[in-house]
């Protein structure tokens, strides 16, 4: 039997055992998997192995502590965590107690955390005390001063934020008076679990079930509205697109604050009551040796990650031998990437995705198991609904098309412009941000994605480039003007302008065009040193560049060419 007879196999058991899920919420799904299977491995750390009906348990208590100290439905809790069991316990409790989870990457620096807490106007924050060089504790001094200590605090950039608990590195907490996750959790009690079961009774599919946050076209941050029913549709498609067996165990160490991670890998593996092994950074030895010890059958990664998994894996001698499946996705990769992945690590079904926060992660997928070629000129083909019977979703999940971008007009197939896309799956806006909202949606609920590209004939998805000016670092989306605005701020520093630039293993980079101040004196190490003191890892740029105000390429009206500025850096920066 070849593989796409296979693939086809399993999507009818999935379609024929599956319950009508639509009526779900995330911890619907989550106690129901945990009823059918409540010893089976859900989450694999290289600390421990929590099963599916551990797993509600705890969740269940987490929620208990969080609606005794006040939490109601609909508040926004944010999680600063890494990738491991509380991370994912945390998410499933906010779930359970009816509230908005706003995960957040924990690299952001403290004023740029300041800010998505404020703008999501959070109530509670669930963190870590420290992971690595990161001090997270430092960041909440700076945030909310007295907040470990202090029961009227002074005022604070997040005026807000009201509970605040705290994930110990091992041990006991840091700060004695700052209440920690495992002093959260409570047992059975009548009264809270009869509001647990109120709650539960009144949550609904199309309930807010996430905020999501990305860089937009202002450089500020913009929160992604998520339900709980196009979380969940999305990565049941997700599995009937990628062809899931039962049990199927998915390796990632892709940010849980991500709907790459969470959607394709999370909640897509709990459809076939899978596993998930998490692991908080990559490193691709890592990777290797748990692919091994814990007989994963995928692995996601984006295609910095894979370049660095085939680099290590062609020096090692791994046993693969269970991984059947690598889902590389969220960037440009090289063509040869395909070929090493199959020839190298031995993996027979290969797939590539395009999606983004907006539309509840992958809208696209490749068929696993087809032709190289698709992977090289395509990003896939819109993934289905699966559900034998959905026939209101007959455009799938999400559907596409190309617009011009000045008048907005519907173009034919084969015909480049701004890719659009609407469908259940599609975000209906960002968090109290109207106008931001307003710019990204067009007329008929089509959502704006800001990549150029076009449908070809027999529907797959091709991208030619970005219309606006983000850049993906390593997966990572980098909006130039946020950096610039941080460069200017330098005393030494009176213009920047960022642009990305193409890098064999991050897929792009930063360049800042600096513009000293007068009578400055600045050099490139100085100025990266600066940045990566403000701002997250991804967004630092690479390379700086000094030039003056008169040989700033400018249009008529006086704007910068910024396409000219990335054309002079890939000549400079050219060996």
């Amino acid at each position: 039997m070849s593989f796409l007879d296979e693939a086809d196999r399993r999507r009818k058991e999935l379609d024929d055992r599956h319950r009508p899920w639509r009526s779900l919420t995330l911890t619907g799904l989550l106690d129901d998997v945990a009823a059918w299977f409540p010893g089976r491995p859900f989450v694999i750390t290289e600390q421990e192995t929590v099963s599916y009906g551990e797993l509600a348990r705890r969740s269940a208590g987490l929620a208990r502590g969080l609606i005794e100290r006040g939490v109601r439905p609909g508040d926004r809790v944010a999680l600063v965590l890494p990738n491991g069991t509380d991370m994912i316990a945390a998410r499933f409790a906010v779930a359970r107690a009816g509230a908005v989870a706003v995960p957040i990457s924990f690299r952001l620096h403290a004023g740029e955390l300041a800010g998505v807490l404020g703008q999501a106007r959070a109530t509670a924050l669930i963190t870590m005390e420290q992971f690595r060089e990161i001090d997270a504790l430092a960041a909440l001094d700076r945030i909310v001063p007295g907040w470990d200590s202090e029961p009227d605090r002074p005022a604070s950039t997040v005026p807000e934020l009201g509970l605040i608990i705290t994930v110990p590195d091992g041990g006991e907490p840091r700060r004695p008076g700052a209440l920690a996750l495992r002093e959260l959790e409570l047992g059975p009690r009548d009264d809270l679990d009869a509001e647990l079961a109120a709650r539960a009774a009144a949550a609904a599919a199309q309930d807010l079930a996430t905020i999501f946050y990305t860089s937009g076209t202002t450089g500020l941050p913009k929160g992604v509205l998520s339900t709980h029913d196009m979380e969940l549709r999305s990565a049941y498609g997700s599995a009937y697109a990628r062809a899931f067996e039962d049990g199927r165990r998915i390796l990632f160490a892709l940010p849980l604050n991500h709907v790459f991670a969470y959607v394709e890998g999370l909640l897509a593996a709990m459809l076939v009551a899978g596993s998930v092994v998490v692991q908080p950074v990559f490193d691709p030895a890592e990777s290797l040796a748990a692919i091994e010890r814990h007989r994963v059958g995928e692995a996601l990664f984006v295609p910095t990650m894979s370049l660095a998994i085939v680099e290590v894996a062609r020096k090692s001698s791994f046993d693969l031998s269970s991984l059947h499946s690598v889902m590389s996705a969220a960037s440009s990769a090289p063509a040869s990437l395909w070929n090493d992945l199959s020839e190298v690590l031995g993996v027979p079904q290969l797939v590539t995705a395009y999606g983004m926060s907006e539309t509840s992660a992958a809208t696209t997928f490749t068929r696993p198991g087809g032709p190289v070629d698709d992977l090289v000129h395509t990003v896939g083909w819109p993934k289905p609904a699966g559900i034998a019977g959905e026939a209101a979703l007959d455009g799938g999940l999400a559907e596409y098309k190309a617009v011009d971008q000045v008048t907005g007009a519907d173009l034919p197939r084969g015909r480049e412009g701004e890719l659009v896309a609407r469908g259940p799956i599609v975000s209906p806006g960002y968090f109290e941000q109207p106008e931001a909202t307003a710019a990204a949606t067009m007329p008929g609920g089509w959502l704006r994605s800001g990549d150029l590209g076009y449908v070809r004939e027999d529907g797959a998805l091709v991208l030619t480039g970005r219309a606006k000016d983000v850049y993906k670092c390593g997966g990572e989306l980098v909006m130039p003007t946020e950096v610039e605005a941080c460069l200017t701020r330098h005393p030494g520093i009176a213009q920047a302008y960022v642009v990305g630039v193409p890098d064999p293993r991050m897929g792009e980079v930063g360049c800042a065009w600096i513009v000293p101040a007068e009578q400055a004196e600045l050099d490139a190490e100085e100025v990266i040193g600066y940045c990566r003191a403000e701002l997250g890892r991804f967004k630092v740029p690479a390379y700086v560049l000094f030039t003056t105000a008169g040989k700033l390429p400018l249009t008529v009206s006086g704007k910068v060419q910024k396409f000219k500025l990335a054309e002079r850096a890939a000549g400079e920066l050219t060996p």
